[in-house]
């Protein structure tokens, strides 16, 4: 592991435990390059990137690149990748749209972080046919199918899953422009699937008991300015838990740090760096002595649940902490600086006329 760069967040956390948090994820990437959720366990594609995004950030640009590789191996012809695996064989088969769009949005961080063309250029092909293959799941109205099974298109559309492929797309884009790769079919995927985020919360299924239904569409990039902090502000109190961080459902009593920190994220999105940082510092109660972080806390029995300290749970805490006091133009990736916004779809007229004349 090579030396991190100095990071820290006045107040909060000083520059050698953000240091011990991404030695904490180091130790647990195995040889192949991939990232399980702790020792021994099993690992998913969306936390597998975000753990390398992590690394970058604290200047494990090696380890990082390997997280990727690992990634361009293993990618299926179509596109995907299954849910998870472990040992070394895929463990959970079915193929989620959004695990496979979040490549485009660790890539474009790790050029971000790197600005080495190369890299780019190397993992171009693996990040064209993931998002080729999220689109094969893009519904008419523009919302995205959740994933693909063995019988087929499983058709339900998740709001978080969608407001993070909105953000991949995006960064998708930005890829294809910085190799000089137009994807206009891209470009009209985001904007119809923007739409859908912004107008027909009916094309989603029902999960506004958790709170990244709550946040993930600022977080990813729909969502923003005055409209951003009425719809933060709308549930503040029904999620966060002051001095301990954030619900992952309503109405449990249970604190989750990833949440805190991409509350966190979001909030700074939006300018609110206060908030930001409290949601940083409420978490904190989840730390261990070596830098890794506890999933969860159950408050009311006083206990952390589940008994496990995750990689993607550090992995959120450094990429919050350079979101509000980074200074490459990494840290700006969440605030979709220097994204495309792709193709603006005013209303549902210009979404019947793009399906009619198959987009």
């Amino acid at each position: 592991m090579s030396e991190p760069d100095l990071l820290e967040l006045d107040g909060v956390l000083a520059a050698d435990e953000i240091a011990a948090t991404a030695r904490s994820i180091a130790r647990v990437q195995e040889k192949s390059g991939l990232i399980p959720w702790f020792p021994g366990g099993h690992a998913d594609p969306w936390d597998h990137i975000e753990c390398a995004m992590a690394l970058d950030v604290a200047g494990c640009h090696d380890e990082a690149a390997e997280a990727y590789r690992w990634l361009l191996r293993w990618q299926r012809h179509d596109g995907s990748w299954a849910a998870s695996y472990q040992f070394g064989r895929e463990l959970n088969p079915i193929a989620e749209a959004n695990h496979a769009a979040y490549i485009a949005v660790g890539v474009w961080h790790h050029w971000s972080v790197t600005r080495d063309t190369s890299f780019v250029v190397e993992m171009w092909p693996t990040v064209f046919r993931a998002l080729e293959f999220v689109l094969t799941l893009q519904a008419p109205g523009g919302e995205v199918w959740w994933a693909h099974g063995k019988d087929g298109p499983d058709e339900m559309a998740l709001l978080t899953a969608n407001a993070s492929i909105h953000q991949s797309l995006r960064a998708g884009l930005a890829l294809a422009d910085h190799l000089g790769e137009p994807q206009p079919d891209w470009e009209l995927a985001v904007g119809l699937l923007r739409h859908a985020l912004l107008r027909h919360p009916e094309a989603f299924a029902d999960k506004d008991r958790f709170s990244m239904d709550w946040y993930y569409p600022i977080l990813g990039g729909a969502v923003r300015g005055g409209a951003g902090l009425a719809r933060i502000d709308e549930r503040w109190s029904e999620f966060v838990v002051p001095n301990l961080g954030v619900r992952c459902v309503a109405d449990r009593p249970w604190v989750t740090g990833a949440e805190t920190c991409e509350l966190s994220i979001a909030l700074e999105s939006l300018g609110d760096k206060t908030r930001a940082i409290d949601m940083v510092a409420a978490m904190q109660h989840l730390r261990d002595d070596d830098g890794s972080y506890w999933t969860g806390y159950v408050f009311d029995e006083d206990v952390r649940w589940p008994v496990e300290r995750s990689t993607w749970t550090a992995a959120a805490v450094i990429l919050a902490v350079d979101a509000i006091a980074g200074q490459g133009p990494q840290a700006g990736v969440f605030r979709a600086e220097d994204l495309p916004l792709g193709v603006d779809v005013a209303d549902d007229c210009e979404v019947d006329a793009f399906c009619a004349r198959g987009r």
